[in-house]
């Protein structure tokens, strides 16, 4: 069954591990070219290896800025972006203000956002993580309308590395604040093609995961044994 784009072209390919090694991110950027992910997503101290790795493969970079926490300086923040997208990172997965959300204090959820997305070039695609775990819906539909007020280009679910994880209420929820054009990220414990197809029947076109392999090949045995 397919939806939309091919499942492949929907997955950042994720390893942001603290104790990942040169191998596993040489192993993750030949995953990405042979299943044509649309990227793979690393810590910033990896950006310059995935880049020359994937020099001639259809798969973009990205990575990370006040990850895991959120509680880094907007300029801090800023920065990790900006150097990030000088070694070649297309896409920057931020972490919002946690703290400042759960305040009301939205100017300083905006600032923070909008520093991030002052640092990067044109092109360069900022999402915002929010991570939801933490937060009630009312704070979700903030986080949602001031992310795309700062100019944003998608909203996330989850770090994977907080109290929560992706689920199709929290992607609904999303979707309905930004509309049919605006980017919605699920990331946060999807392992399985059902997992993957549930988020995305949610509204998600872009699905972080660090089971990409697993959930491509699952979805392909399942259309090779009934390719109707």
């Amino acid at each position: 069954m397919a939806i939309g784009p091919a499942p492949e072209r929907l997955i950042d390919h994720t390893l942001l591990r603290p104790d990942a090694t040169t191998a596993d991110v040489e192993r993750l950027c030949e995953e990405a070219a042979a299943y044509g992910f649309w990227a793979v997503c690393v810590q910033p101290v990896h950006v310059q290896r995935c880049v020359t790795l994937l020099e001639n493969a259809d798969a973009r970079v990205a990575t990370v800025a006040g990850f895991p926490l959120g509680a880094a300086l907007p300029e801090t923040k800023a920065f990790e972006a900006k150097r990030a997208v000088e070694l070649g990172a297309r896409e920057i997965d931020m972490v919002v203000n946690i703290g400042a959300l759960l305040d009301g204090d939205e100017k300083r959820v905006a600032d923070d956002i909008r520093a991030v997305r002052e640092a990067c070039a044109h092109g360069i695609v900022v999402k915002v993580i929010l991570e939801t775990g933490y937060l009630d819906d009312a704070q979700k539909r903030a986080a949602c309308r001031i992310a795309m007020a700062e100019g944003a280009d998608h909203v996330k679910t989850c770090t994977g590395f907080g109290p929560g994880k992706a689920t199709p209420e929290d992607v609904r929820l999303m979707r309905e604040v930004v509309g049919p054009e605006f980017g919605v990220k699920a990331a946060g414990g999807i392992r399985t093609k059902d997992t993957f197809w549930t988020m995305v029947r949610a509204g998600a076109n872009r699905i972080g995961t660090s089971s990409a392999v697993a959930i491509i090949d699952e979805i392909r045995r399942d259309t090779e044994a009934d390719p109707t």
